[in-house]
Parts: C-alpha cells; structure tokens; sequence
C-alpha cells in the first residue's frame, strides 16, 4: 500500500507538471505569437486566460460527479481532456484554434485539480499530508519552469505547433501512469453516493480558501506570464530571461515543500504571512527596478514557502465525505479568478503604457490573500482547522 500510494502520487504530480506546462505555453511563446498574431496584451492575457475559463462553470459539477462516480473516471478523464486539448492548439488556424483548445485542456485540468487533492489526502492521512500536497503544489512550477526551457526550442526548430504537442504527450504519459496504478485507498468508500452537497459552513471556508488561492497564483502567475514580455521591452536578452524565470519557477519547486516541513514546526499562518509579503514586494518591484534576478529570486524563493499551507487549508475545509464536492466549490473560485486575472493584467499594462502595469496589477491582486486568510481562521476558529493542518 506504501509503495502504490507513491505510485499514484508520482501519477498525479505528472499531471499537475502538465498543468503547469500547458498553461505556460503562451507565455513561452509570447513575444513570437504577439508578433505572429498581432495581439495587444490586452489579446494575449485573454489568451492566457483561455485555460482557466472552463473552470468557473464546471469545478463545482466535477466536484460532484467525483462523488457519484468515484476519482478514477474524473481524474482519468481529465488527463485525457489536456492531452487533446493541446492538439487543437496546435491546428494551423491561430488564435481562435489556441483559444479553443486551450480551454478544452482547462476543463481536463479542471478535473484533476478538483480531485487531486482529496486524493492525497486518502492516501496520505495524518502528518504525512502537508508534505504530500506541497510536493503537488511544487510540480506546478515545474511544468511552468520545463516549458519556458523547452517549448521555445520546439518552437525555433519545428514550428509553434510541436510546442503545444509536447503537451499532449506529457498528459498522455502522466495518464498512462494514473490508470496503471491507481485503487481507492483502502480505508476509503468509493461506491456510488448521492449527489449533495456540503454544510454551508464547509461552503463558505472552501470558497474562502479559494480565494485565498487565486490571489496567490494570480500574483505568481502574473509574473511568471509577463515578466518576459517586461524585459523583452527594457531589452534584455534571452539568457537572463530564462534565468530569471528559473529562479522563479524551479526555486518554487524547494521552497515548497520547505513551507510544508516549517509550517509543521513553527505554524502555517507565519509561513503564509513570509511567503504572502514576499511575493507581492517581489512583483510590485519588478515593474519599478531593473534587478530582474533578485525579484524572481524573491517571488521563487520566500514568496513560494506557502503554497502547499493554501492547499492544505482548503483541502481540509471540507469533512471527508464532502471533500470532492468542497475543492469543487474551491476551484470554482479560483479558476473565475484565474480566467480574468491575465487578462486584468494585460488591460492595466495597456492602461499604464507598458508591461510594468501587468506586474502592479499582478501584486495587487496578490495583496487580497491576507484578509482571505483572516477571514478563514476566524471562521474556522471554533473548528481550529488552520491550527491542524
């Protein structure tokens, strides 16, 4: 059982790299397609918003079919939704085929962020949790980090469509790994349940984690999505690009799961305060002073201690049994949020005149996680659900 739980937690780690790899592809690609497809940024962060736009509409749903028909048939499908999501993307017709298939890839990742989490939290009860689901929340800058190395390579070489169908290869093995290994966890009934929904007191702290959520991955995001096209324009060069979103995308990757071990030792709410001022200075700056490295040293570093602690809070707002149907309404929330935070970024960068207003937009929508977070501990006070975690 030790050895499969790993197996389907290296399944799902796959498929959230892929998450990262396929939303990162635009941006990759960004100076080459804005060229190609005369877009404002107004155009492109709508573009980039494309793959979050399903998810407004259907967590919330797939949260309760995950219910009614159990993880295996969701998470599958879902993985199977990216891999062909990211063929339409690359279909010879532009915009309108990148768009399309994007948000096709959106309602797949859609179903396998929604259960993904509860997931691991059958498999990985008790202390082994937070570190779990901070390895999850990890693998996403992973993803984004081997896109901007990769993807503008494929691009040079072979064309913009072999970028986006090194996508649909990645969640085609991230599935094969997924049907291969995956059980219910075995203290864990699956059978077919009813559909219902969660106390309205679950409710309301899912929705609240998820907003807590969004503002963060809208802040890194926004970096992550416009920092190129910022130092494009000062006129930096490709090799300190690259190695400035390296330092914020793979930094990512062991500040993670270090949030995950210091939150158990010294309290999620002090590590979520450090990463939380860290990355909203680190994004805010970047659009005033020209030290790209230090910044996303800053947003990759300290400013990514706190993802694994969000998800878990979220993860555990819900009781078991409603646990599938809570990170429904928790994706909800952040997948609205993600669907218009680019774009409101793109359209402040047009507003100010230049990229630099996509990254004070980005920070100040970053800035909406601390009350979030207030907001959710005193509600979950009684409960003590953050102190758990």
């Amino acid at each position: 059982m030790h050895r499969r739980a790993w197996m389907i937690l290296t399944a799902l780690l796959l498929a959230r790299v892929g998450f990262g790899y396929e939303f990162q592809t635009v941006a990759s690609l960004g100076p080459a397609l804005i060229a190609r497809l005369h877009l404002d940024y107004t155009g492109f962060g709508s573009l980039i918003g494309a793959y979050m736009l399903s998810g407004a509409f259907i967590a919330l749903p797939l949260g309760l079919l995950g219910r009614r028909f159990g993880d295996r048939v969701v998470l599958g499908g879902g993985m199977a939704l990216m891999a062909a999501g990211q063929l339409v993307c690359a279909l010879p017709d532009g915009a309108t085929a990148i768009a399309a298939g994007r948000f096709v890839s959106g309602m797949g990742a859609v179903a396998m962020m929604v259960l993904q989490s509860k997931v691991i939290a059958d498999w990985f009860p008790g202390r082994r949790f937070m570190l779990a689901i901070s390895f999850s929340s990890a693998a996403y800058p992973v993803g984004v980090g081997l896109a901007q190395i990769v993807q503008p390579l494929l691009a040079r070489d072979f064309g913009w469509p072999a970028a986006f169908g090194s996508g649909a290869a990645e969640a085609v093995l991230a599935l094969a790994v997924f049907l291969a290994a995956y059980r219910p966890a075995p203290h864990v009934d699956e059978a077919p349940r009813a559909f219902s929904l969660p106390s309205g007191r679950e409710a309301g702290l899912s929705a609240i984690a998820g907003l807590i959520w969004t503002a963060y991955t809208a802040c890194y995001a926004g970096f992550l999505s416009y920092a190129p096209a910022l130092m494009t324009a000062r006129g930096e060069g490709f090799a300190l690009i690259g190695l400035v979103v390296a330092f914020a995308t793979w930094g990512n990757v062991a500040a993670t799961p270090l949030g995950g071990l210091l939150a158990g030792r010294f309290g999620p709410a002090r590590v979520f305060a450090i990463g939380t001022v860290a990355i909203i200075l680190g994004v805010a700056a970047m659009g005033v002073f020209d030290v790209p490295v230090l910044w996303g040293a800053m947003v990759g570093l300290l400013g990514s201690l706190h993802p694994g602690v969000i998800l878990a809070v979220g993860t555990l707002s819900a009781s078991r049994r409603n646990r599938a149907v809570g990170m429904g309404i928790f994706y909800t929330m952040y997948y609205a949020g993600g669907a218009l935070a680019p774009a409101l970024c793109g359209l402040a960068a047009d507003a100010y005149g230049g990229v630099a207003g996509a990254m004070f937009a980005a920070a100040a929508i970053g800035a909406l996680a601390g009350p979030a977070w207030l907001a959710h501990r005193r509600l979950s006070a009684q409960a003590g659900l953050v102190e758990a975690v």
